[in-house]
């Protein structure tokens, strides 16, 4: 094991020492960064897509037997929580910009994974209590017979704006090559 620092000795990484020499490691940790975004808006998306959804199907259950018209406006409250995943992937998309500077995204490794880390954890709560809103709205108009919408809505698009400004303002701290 010559030529091999104590750390990588103690711990085996002898290839992780490889790879934070030439930098790939850093690079490594900005690119997990986006894959931790992305993944954790989308699961928060379906998180709230199902809660909305399961409440839904029961409201449309209870219409049904009761031989009323089925809501179409549960819809609205079913699909709100997949914006989270599209604000997500527009972080992405920028973040992957810098990645293709590797020294630059090296050098901004730590920030690049932070951002996309908070991006994810932002956009998944966001999108989650958002399906949890839009489930308890499903319930509250299903009993009120639409009663209540426009307060609904409201409330949608005030955990929107949550996700909204994680989008605007992780944006904001990406760094840019040159600047």
């Amino acid at each position: 094991m010559t030529g091999m620092t104590a750390w990588q000795t103690i711990s085996g990484l002898s290839q992780f020492g490889l790879l934070a020499a030439t930098g790939g490691a850093w690079l490594y940790l900005g690119q997990v960064g986006v894959v931790l975004m992305l993944g954790m808006a989308a699961f928060g998306s379906s998180m709230g897509i199902g809660a909305a959804g399961h409440a839904a199907a029961g409201a449309w259950g209870k219409e049904g037997k009761a031989g009323r018209t089925l809501s179409f406006t549960y819809i609205i409250m079913v699909g709100a929580p997949i914006s989270q995943t599209l604000y997500a992937m527009i972080v992405m998309n920028k973040i992957a910009e810098v990645l293709k500077n590797p020294e630059f995204a090296a050098a901004n490794a730590g920030l690049l994974l932070g951002i996309g880390l908070f991006t994810g954890l932002g956009e998944m709560i966001s999108a989650w209590i958002q399906g949890l809103i839009g489930a308890a709205g499903v319930r509250a108009l299903s009993e009120n017979e639409g009663k209540g919408f426009a307060f609904v809505l409201i409330a949608l698009g005030i955990i929107e704006t949550v996700g909204i400004f994680t989008m605007v303002f992780m944006l904001g701290m990406i760094p840019k090559p040159g600047a």
